[in-house]
């Protein structure tokens, strides 16, 4: 699944442009490389957002092309 697309699903970031902005901007790492909003990620992969000052380090735990605002929490967990 697409970077941009994931964020979006997992709602770590509200909209896809806004993913996709953040990606052209070298915010999203993913495993520790810079993310294009095409990169794919999967199951297992480290996710890490830059916002400002504060960073989210997050594990991908589950793809999901429709999720709702429940599920949505399940698809990443929160890392050191």
């Amino acid at each position: 699944m697409r970077i941009d697309k994931f964020l979006k699903n997992s709602r770590l970031i509200k909209r896809r442009t806004i993913a996709k902005e953040a990606c052209e901007q070298d915010r999203i790492l993913i495993n520790g490389r810079a993310a294009k909003p095409g990169s794919e990620v999967k199951e297992g992969d480290i996710i890490q957002i830059q916002f400002g000052n504060a960073q989210i380090k997050a594990k991908v735990l589950l793809l999901s092309e429709h999720s709702t605002k429940e599920a949505a929490a399940s698809m990443y967990e929160i890392v050191d």
